[in-house]
């Protein structure tokens, strides 16, 4: 009859096991650090505390062991990686922690597998999937959100300014605020609200220094290589519905909110005041939001 494992002596072994794999938050391979007998040692520890006999039995102890090494790999890895970092610094960090800590919380996951298939539905707990994912957002996304957020539309906003940007950066952001919400899609539409507004914000500045600057064919050009612009660097990183909302409001903001002063602008370069208004309007309209122009 196999012997009874003590918390003390489950969590000793246990404990190198949780060490090792807070060291791929430090970089390491999983497959550095394990090998299948070292993995399979770990998960036979979880099991066996699992399937003693009351009052041996510690599936609720062993959930909270679980939660604390994940608590305690943020604490001690990501916190001090991200914490001081700001703007593409940290947004390059909060991906690089955050894709290592998913590996981290994926390996420290299969120690405790057991607690999925029984503990969890018994007592109706949250998986140690979505366990690990509420860690990072409980001590990690609430405090820094507002910083991810104001670093992103920075980034955004430098792109539109011909700055050299890594568009792919902008991706991993949005595929963040994705898999943060754990299926809720809070994070992604309070990100897709911020581009919309800083988006309004850029062009409300920008459009009367065009109109003041640029005769009316340039103003139409420009607007219409901007609108090709934007469909190419928001199809990179948003998801398409957010792609036509942030169009259709580019397109008002250059085109249908200006269409008069266009047409007037038109009348007056041609000393023609036969000019209409609506053949400005229907160009202006007619614009593709679909295909744009290569002409800057």
């Amino acid at each position: 009859m196999k012997k009874k494992l003590t918390p003390e002596e489950g969590l000793s072994i246990l404990n190198e096991g949780i060490a090792k794999a807070f060291m791929i938050l430090d970089g390491y391979p999983t497959s550095a650090l394990f090998t299948c007998e070292e993995y399979m040692k770990l998960y036979d520890c979880v099991y066996d505390m699992c399937v003693q006999h009351p009052p041996y039995e510690y599936c609720a102890k062993l959930y909270d062991i679980f939660k604390k090494a994940l608590e305690d790999g943020i604490t001690s890895r990501v916190i001090p990686a991200v914490k001081d970092k700001s703007h593409i610094f940290l947004l390059y960090e909060l991906w690089n922690m955050w894709s290592k800590y998913k590996i981290m919380a994926k390996c420290l996951g299969g120690f405790f597998l057991y607690l999925d298939r029984y503990f969890v539905e018994d007592r109706k707990a949250a998986s140690l999937s979505n366990l690990s994912i509420s860690c990072f957002h409980d001590l990690v996304c609430i405090e820094l959100y507002p910083k991810l957020l104001e670093a992103a539309i920075c980034l955004i906003n430098e792109d539109r300014d011909g700055k050299s940007v890594c568009r792919d950066l902008l991706k991993h952001v949005s595929t963040f605020f994705v898999e943060i919400g754990r299926g809720d899609m809070r994070y992604y539409e309070n990100f897709e609200g911020a581009v919309l507004s800083s988006t309004e914000n850029y062009y409300n500045f920008l459009v009367p220094q065009w109109l003041q600057h640029y005769s009316s064919a340039d103003y139409v050009l420009k607007a219409e290589y901007r609108l090709s612009q934007e469909k190419e660097r928001a199809s990179q990183f948003l998801h398409q519905t957010s792609v036509e909302k942030l169009l259709r409001l580019v397109h008002g903001l250059l085109l249908g909110q200006t269409a008069n002063q266009l047409h007037e602008k038109q009348k007056a370069e041609s000393g023609d005041a036969s000019v209409s208004y609506q053949d400005v309007l229907s160009r202006c309209a007619g614009l593709n939001l679909g295909e744009g122009s290569s002409r800057a």
